[in-house]
């Protein structure tokens, strides 16, 4: 007897908040908003996955799952009247549509804000007993107020989110409150360590569109020697109301600012694999349908070549194309790690030669790096697609056992 197959899903990109408050924080910017209002508007902007991240709380996450506990025990009992019959059925279409996580904010020392996203199968006592490890005050912990006292250092914190199963992103890191340290006077080694403790899965950014030298995802993107660790940057909307303010248009609303990320499916499991992960290409900022999607491959072309990325517009094994592929490998293993880009040249102005046979060159040079290479190095080698282009990204990692070298004896590194 045969067993079928089973086939294996094509990632599908999904749009992503997972920054979003609730009435459960005191901030909150409107009255009378219920849970359900927040899941519709979720539904209308088309998101896949949200999370209730309240101030140093989960009352909200567990408010909503207690009302949907009740509205379930009362139908069990047959006493359910007309518009709560109505009120669960739309909590099951809507939670069917939307995957919605239990989070928190939390306030650190200083009052750096951290986020923890953790999956719908955790209970809300494990997390209030998390808020509690981390020096939330007892008599503070239904409150939703961003201001708890004394808490917990950042990197405690990270540590203890992480250990307990989470997603761990330092909140608008690049403004008010963020690890990032614009407007703090503090050192050097501070925020370093803030910004690359292995605990730290992502920075939340609010600059993500912007171009230019001066970004946040430009600064952490691995090229300085005292940052050598590169930073997933993603955006959320940090939304304290439904929809943004006509007033104040920094006040955002549910899906105003989201993230997109390459998924097989659905669900907290796939999504903390891409965070955990280093393949930077598997979150983008969500762009309307008006706009082209975000391409990665041009935004690397547009910053240019530099210490953690090249770019090599033709592969083959003649003219020494495959050797200098093999060159930039070794260098980038025995630096910072980094990325090579095959088919289009750094010049982002020209249009992008493409590769005519990319499975091919991707098994040709990950042959050659297994026979070439020593000691072994492990890459990933895959096929993006940029301007209608087919080419072939290989990254590498910072090698664990320097100094790697080309036929036992050629050894080149990166330098700015």
């Amino acid at each position: 007897m045969t067993r079928k197959k089973k086939e294996r899903k094509r990632p599908q990109w999904r749009r992503v908040d997972l920054h979003l408050h609730t009435p459960a924080s005191s901030d909150y910017q409107e009255s009378g908003v219920s849970y359900l209002d927040i899941l519709r508007q979720a539904e209308s902007k088309g998101l896949d996955i949200i999370a209730f991240t309240d101030h140093n709380t989960v009352a909200g996450y567990r408010a909503m799952m207690e009302e949907i506990h009740q509205l379930e025990l009362l139908e069990q009992l047959g006493r359910l009247r007309k518009e709560e019959k109505e009120r669960l059925r739309e909590y099951r279409r809507l939670r069917e549509r939307v995957l919605v996580l239990p989070g928190l904010e939390f306030t650190a020392t200083f009052g750096f804000h951290i986020l923890g996203i953790f999956g719908p199968e955790t209970d809300v006592r494990e997390l209030e007993f998390l808020l509690r490890r981390l020096n939330i005050p007892l008599e503070k912990l239904d409150e939703g107020s961003a201001e708890v006292g004394a808490t917990t250092d950042v990197l405690t914190a990270y540590r203890a989110i992480a250990e307990a199963g989470g997603i761990v992103i330092a909140a608008h890191a690049n403004s008010a409150n963020g690890v990032a340290m614009r407007g703090f006077d503090f050192g050097g080694q501070t925020r370093i360590a803030y910004t690359q403790d292995p605990h730290l899965h992502a920075l939340e950014v609010t600059d993500l569109e912007k171009k230019g030298r001066r970004t946040t995802a430009r600064f952490f993107d691995g090229s300085k020697p005292e940052y050598p660790r590169r930073m997933r940057c993603i955006q959320g909307s940090d939304a304290h109301r439904l929809a943004r303010d006509p007033n104040d248009p920094h006040h955002l609303g549910v899906g105003d600012r989201v993230t997109e990320v390459l998924l097989p499916e659905v669900g907290f499991g796939p999504l903390r694999e891409v965070f955990l992960g280093d393949d930077f290409a598997r979150t983008r900022p969500y762009r309307p349908t008006e706009k082209a999607p975000f391409d990665h491959v041009q935004a690397a072309r547009e910053e240019g070549p530099s210490i953690v990325q090249d770019f090599h517009e033709r592969f083959s094994r003649r003219g020494g194309h495959l050797y200098a592929i093999l060159s930039d490998i070794c260098a980038f293993a025995n630096t910072n790690g980094g990325t090579l880009y095959i088919g289009v040249s750094g010049d982002p102005k020209e249009l992008p030669v493409g590769v005519s046979n990319p499975r091919q060159t991707v098994e040709a040079i990950q042959e050659e790096i297994a026979r070439r290479i020593t000691p072994p190095l492990e890459v990933t080698a895959d096929v993006q697609e940029t301007q209608g282009k087919k080419i072939v990204r290989v990254v590498v990692p910072r090698g664990e056992d320097p100094p790697y070298a080309i036929d036992d004896n050629k050894i080149y590194i990166r330098s700015e």
